[in-house]
């Protein structure tokens, strides 16, 4: 028999408990349990049915080669790890109107060209209106067909009959199963209906693009076990008003994490942005004060950003600190540092800090460029602006190493950079052809006396 159960779940981790608890113990976060009913099977037809499989070992495993095919958009395939591959799960997140349906459909296209059978699952568009946006884009295959549906059961029975090479599913929270009684995009619903895609993808090699709502905190909505399913988890970043999206990898099985793509939205959608670091570094000021060039690592890539600072006398007396596309403690940290071993006044002063274009990087290597925008600004001194920067500063003032060094230098090259300033302990292990000149510095006082 089947009996109903009510149980609590956490609306951010999934974390499920019999009673209402104000903090949840998973995530630490408050008032975020709901109340919903779930239907266990009782008694003969909850028994298992077949024989536990038996353990396999290590070496009598044999090696297959993931089968992938491109999506038409190398920055995409380049964030996806080498490309599309078959029975994979894709989660895509983002604001609301930041092109994450423009992306996809894009990428139907793409493939339909391709002769690449594609179902397009929409539960928040009618066909009308994909149409519309589709004509915007430009012109289709017949490969890709389109369907209308919410039930979970009614899209499993039509990707069982169609057996797509590519199905998306726009979104994951509309979709709903018969089979439970809460409402569509709770925690039981959304986990469920990514059970079943995962149950289809893996047993029909069927590829999954599923898009998933954000919260004004920014992470996809619904349990984080959602997140945990799946294979790989990209993040659509990006101011919508503005014409550059990013494109960011959080999760992937099949390649590396923490890759980004750029893409710039326009007419007739989106389009790719070939060279990140020129396209970051579009608009640079010449001969101003307070603007370093830095160079960040995000994945296997390095893209160089300009990171600015303005620092004014303060006219109250807390001063204001302000940073946008990195994080404010780290400001406040390197601020502190100057303070101490340089004996700047920076106390007295308001200090605003921004990395140019839209990025947002937590990177210990920026810490030499913002440190020397925010002293460029203090003293009204200007930076070479042919020359790229990139080390970590400790609490002592010291310049440390940082990792893949050698990309950063060849990058800055490729951008006719003349100058490369790093920390001294990376000197040894690089070795370049003298197109470029490198500058190693110790700590924060030898990188002022030299550049500034």
């Amino acid at each position: 028999m089947a009996k109903q159960k009510t149980v609590f779940f956490c609306q951010e981790c999934g974390f499920e408990s019999s009673k209402w608890m104000g903090q949840c113990p998973g995530c630490r976060q408050w008032n975020t349990f709901v109340e919903e009913k779930t239907t266990r099977q009782t008694g003969s037809q909850g028994a298992r049915s077949k024989e536990a499989p038996k353990p396999v070992a290590l070496s009598a495993i044999e090696m297959t080669c993931e089968e992938r095919f491109t999506s038409g958009f190398p920055e995409l395939d380049h964030v996806l790890g080498g490309g599309i591959v078959s029975g994979s799960l894709v989660l895509v997140g983002g604001d609301p109107g930041i092109g994450k349906s423009t992306l996809l459909l894009q990428v139907c296209q793409s493939l339909s060209r391709e002769r690449i059978d594609v179902l397009y699952i929409s539960g928040e568009e009618s066909l009308q209106q994909i149409k519309l946006r589709a004509k915007r884009i430009g012109a289709f295959s017949d490969s890709l067909t389109l369907l209308c549906e919410t039930n979970l059961e009614t899209i499993d029975e039509v990707i069982r009959r169609e057996k797509p090479q590519v199905a998306v599913i726009d979104s994951i929270q509309t979709v709903y199963s018969e089979a439970i009684t809460s409402s569509p995009g709770s925690v039981s619903q959304v986990r469920e209906a990514t059970g079943a895609f995962m149950q289809l993808a893996k047993g029909l090699g069927i590829m999954f693009f599923l898009v998933g709502h954000v919260t004004k905190e920014g992470v996809v909505a619904g349990p984080r076990v959602l997140e945990h399913m799946v294979d790989t988890v990209l993040y659509f970043e990006g101011d919508r008003h503005a014409s550059y999206r990013i494109l960011r990898s959080v999760k992937n099985r099949f390649g590396s994490t923490n890759e980004i793509g750029v893409f710039e939205m326009g007419e007739q959608g989106l389009s790719e942005v070939e060279n990140p670091s020129e396209f970051m570094l579009s608009g640079k000021p010449k001969e101003a004060s307070g603007c370093v060039t830095a160079c960040s690592m995000e994945g296997t890539r390095p893209i160089l950003l300009e990171v600015q600072a303005l620092v004014c006398r303060s006219s109250f007396g807390i001063p204001r600190r302000t940073a946008a596309g990195t994080d404010t403690n780290r400001v406040n940290l390197l601020m502190a540092v100057l303070e101490k071993r340089l004996h700047l006044r920076l106390g007295e002063c308001d200090a605003y800090v921004n990395i140019a274009g839209g990025m947002k990087v937590n990177e210990p290597a920026l810490d030499l460029a913002i440190v020397l925008a925010i002293i460029s600004s203090y003293k009204d001194r200007c930076v070479d602006e042919k020359t790229v920067f990139f080390g970590e500063i400790g609490l002592s003032g010291e310049v440390r190493a940082v990792s893949m060094a050698k990309q950063r230098i060849q990058e800055a090259q490729r951008l006719g950079f003349t100058g490369c300033v790093l920390p001294d302990v990376s000197l040894d292990s690089i070795k370049t052809d003298g197109g470029i000149h490198l500058l190693g510095v110790r700590n924060v006082q030898e990188a002022v006396q030299k550049l500034l």
